[in-house]
């Protein structure tokens, strides 16, 4: 009887004849990060890639693009339905689009009017691409021209929702902010004291980029990039603030801006970098993850006074150097520096291997915080626990910064009515200085979502207080202050988290 051999062919790489695919990617556009789009048929649609890769939405920032992506992908799932594709959509199909985003009952996920305008953002913009790119006769978005209070003339989408109004704005005052990093973030029992069952191995590089968002008012990517030389160093007259830059790349509105923080937090980010951050880069060089990853530049040098220029070296000893103004989120993750036992990197925040991490990391780290706060605060689900996410420190950083520059101007100075005017014509009204620490082009932002609380209260009477406890008051009776103030806000406003918002707030010399 003859011998049965089981033959089994050769194996094939799964990507043979495509060794060079980082090299046609780079010719195509494909970056990190790009969105790549498959019909529910398994196609690719080259236009839309050219869009996706090409066009200024890949300039967007990358929580942008991925908002936006998710945006591009309910729409096009709709035309779906109907038997077209992206480039078929009339504007009939935008407006049942809309009716059943926004009230249909067919749909059991109805948005409101200011997620609905995002949508509606997003697919202007492809739409204005398609149209100039000759993709399309005319795009879905129809338009009209309205004035606005300025007497601006704009262009302005026909399907914008007039009552767009942002429903996940949330604020904490500092002590309820203070409760969620102690129970959230350090492991605190309800009874406010440490844990002997808290294990959190990355407490305290934690607890430092939270106290930077809430101390200086950064956007989440803002804080997630900074390196370890673009710490504030500098300190102001009084020494109890330090002054730093943000670069014009990683800011949403790509101009760089000026950020103040408390020289305690900048102290609890070096101890993080002493400690935490030191053991991880450790680790990581003695493994040899730096030299094994397949990009990275040593900075051999930052040059330059009116402008800071990065010098640096790549791995196949390629020279290079570009404004650090200039530089992209991605290009800072490549950022290395020759330390004592070998490179290092510059990204200030790691992960415990040692490697960047990346800015949306941080939005699991805050998840997990509020979600212990829910489990030990209120473990019957009856009670309310403090919450947080990286912009609602932005928002709390604002209305904290918008009483305290009023108790300044106001009461602390004790500037009469002409004097008050004259102090607000030199250095700005405190509604302007938030729109400045914020970055905001339009003060109207400012006013109408970050500052939502108190935008329609007059600031002398809410802040009528009795005269300054003691004698000249003092920095304690001060800081009392701001803190009955925010409470007392807290109690007469939705949406803004106090510790104990129940009982009327008092004020007590220390």
């Amino acid at each position: 009887m003859p011998e049965t051999r089981l033959v089994v062919p050769d194996r094939v790489p799964a990507l043979a004849g495509w060794e060079n695919l980082a090299e046609r990617e780079e010719r195509a556009g494909i970056h990190p990060g790009s969105p790549i789009l498959l019909s529910p048929d398994h196609r690719i649609d080259e236009a839309l890639s050219t869009f996706l890769c090409r066009s200024s939405f890949a300039r967007l920032a990358p929580t942008t693009k991925e908002d936006y992506t998710e945006d591009y992908c309910l729409f096009f799932d709709f035309l779906w339905s109907r038997g077209k594709v992206w480039n078929e959509a009339t504007a009939d199909d935008l407006w049942d689009f809309e009716e059943w985003r926004t009230r249909s009952p067919r749909n059991p996920a109805t948005v409101g009017g200011a997620r609905w305008n995002r949508g509606l953002a997003a697919l202007a913009r492809l739409y204005r691409w398609a149209e100039k790119s000759g993709h399309m006769a005319a795009s879905p978005v129809t338009t009209r021209l309205i004035t606005t209070r300025h007497g601006e003339v704009v262009e302005s989408a026909e399907a914008r929702a007039k009552d767009a109004r942002s429903s996940d704005v949330h604020w904490l005052t500092p002590r309820a902010f203070r409760q969620w990093v102690d129970v959230g973030l350090r492991g605190y029992g309800a009874d406010g004291l440490p844990s002997s069952r808290w294990s959190g191995r990355l407490e305290d590089r934690n607890v430092a980029f939270a106290e930077t968002l809430f101390a200086s008012g950064m956007r989440l990517t803002e804080g997630a990039s900074l390196l370890t030389f673009e710490v504030p160093q500098a300190r102001l007259a009084a020494g109890r603030y330090c002054v730093g830059r943000l670069a014009q790349q990683v800011t949403k509105s790509k101009r760089g801006r000026t950020f103040y923080v408390a020289t305690s937090v900048v102290g609890g980010i070096e101890s993080y970098v002493e400690s935490t951050r030191a053991a991880a880069v450790g680790r990581a060089q003695a493994k040899g993850r730096y030299e094994n990853l397949p990009v990275w530049r040593l900075v051999t040098g930052v040059s330059g006074r009116r402008e800071k220029v990065v010098n640096w070296r790549d791995q196949d000893g390629v020279v290079g150097r570009k404004p650090l103004s200039q530089l992209t989120v991605s290009e800072r993750m490549l950022l290395f520096t020759e330390g004592p036992a070998g490179p290092e990197p510059l990204w200030l925040w790691l992960n415990e291997s040692g490697l960047p991490l990346q800015p949306h990391s941080w939005e699991g780290v805050f998840q997990a915080a509020s979600k212990r706060c829910e489990v030990i605060l209120s473990p019957d689900g009856q009670g309310e626990s403090p919450f947080c996410t990286p912009h609602m420190c932005r928002h709390s950083f604002a209305l904290h910064m918008l009483v305290v520059l009023h108790h300044v101007v106001d009461l602390r100075m004790g500037l009469s009515p002409e004097e008050r005017r004259d102090f607000r014509m030199l250095y700005g009204d405190p509604w302007r200085m938030v729109q400045d620490l914020l970055g905001h082009r339009d003060i109207e932002t400012t006013r109408g979502i970050y500052l939502a609380p108190v935008s329609d209260l007059q600031l002398r009477a809410l802040l009528a207080e009795p005269a300054p406890l003691g004698e000249g008051g003092g920095e304690e009776v001060s800081q009392a202050r701001v803190t009955a103030l925010l409470a007392r806000i807290a109690q007469e406003s939705e949406g803004i988290q106090d510790i104990d918002g129940k009982l009327a707030p008092t004020l007590v010399s220390a």
